[in-house]
């Protein structure tokens, strides 16, 4: 029940968020300010059902070192995306042909927050950590990130290689990163450093969602397996390996700390983790 009232919850601001959006259109500034409004009404929102649904701490969303969290983790999606642009670009997938629209950047960062913050509280904050209180790590991670590249299928540029794609990539990475920190600021600063690098900067398509222009006036061209196609670099076997190789340092990272929780009696362990987080 707890699971329904939460997703109710943040899908219900999710949905506002995006009518916000549409109604302002192209207009950098209005979308920033969307955006931003988006994704803080979300936190709140999340935390304040949590915690009335659950009736404790929600230190997944605790302000302490949120804003070092945050850049870490932004940086960290930046830099993954820039080598996988560098290496598409290296095989002649990818070139630059000048300026693009560095105005249409500034609604970008308030859309890709939005996008960002939304998505990883629903399928990190609220799917993920619920299920894997009743099947432990591993069953939670596949199951989630099933779920989330489905969701891809959406888009207009959709395609079932690439929401595969979508699957192992975020389905692996962001749950790894957050199970390393058992807080959602790294995943979300991740997620939306990826996306604007992807859409924002790069101008590379992100997930097959006809995104805009970016910062840069940009074409890519070659077999899918190496740029993805209509779908976007996220649909490249570059993605998908880079991306493998970051979830990989997390669940080190997470199983070192002793935060992957086995199958069945994952509620106990989850309560445990909670009292070691909010110790630290």
């Amino acid at each position: 029940m707890r699971l329904i009232k939460q997703l109710i919850a943040v899908v219900a601001v999710t949905v506002l968020g995006s009518v916000a959006t549409s109604i302002v259109g192209g207009n950098g500034v209005a979308a920033l300010v969307a955006g931003l409004i988006t994704a803080t009404l979300t936190l709140v929102v999340y935390r304040a059902v949590v915690r009335r649904t659950e009736n404790r701490t929600v230190t997944e969303v605790s302000r302490t070192g949120a804003a070092r969290s945050l850049g870490l983790g932004a940086l960290i999606g930046i830099s993954l995306f820039s080598l996988v642009i560098a290496t598409i670009g290296l095989l002649g997938g990818y070139t630059v042909d000048g300026l693009g629209s560095p105005g249409a950047l500034l609604g970008m960062l308030g859309f890709m927050a939005a996008v960002a913050v939304t998505e990883e509280v629903i399928f990190r904050g609220v799917l993920f950590r619920v299920i894997e209180e009743r099947t432990g790590s591993w069953i939670a991670m596949a199951a989630t990130g099933m779920v989330f590249g489905l969701m891809h299928l959406l888009n207009p540029n959709a395609s079932l290689s690439g929401a595969i794609a979508i699957a192992v990539e975020a389905g692996f990475m962001l749950t790894a990163a957050y199970m390393a920190t058992r807080r959602l600021w790294v995943p979300i600063g991740l997620h939306f450093g990826w996306n604007i690098a992807a859409g924002g900067i790069f101008s590379t398509e992100v997930s097959g969602a006809n995104t805009p222009q970016g910062l840069l006036d940009a074409t890519m061209s070659g077999p899918v397996l190496i740029t993805g196609g209509d779908f976007g670099p996220e649909g490249s076997v570059f993605s998908i390996v880079v991306c493998m190789l970051a979830g990989a340092v997390f669940i080190w990272m997470a199983h070192c700390r002793g935060r992957i929780l086995p199958p069945g009696g994952g509620r106990q362990t989850s309560e445990a983790s909670q009292l070691v987080l909010r110790e630290s």
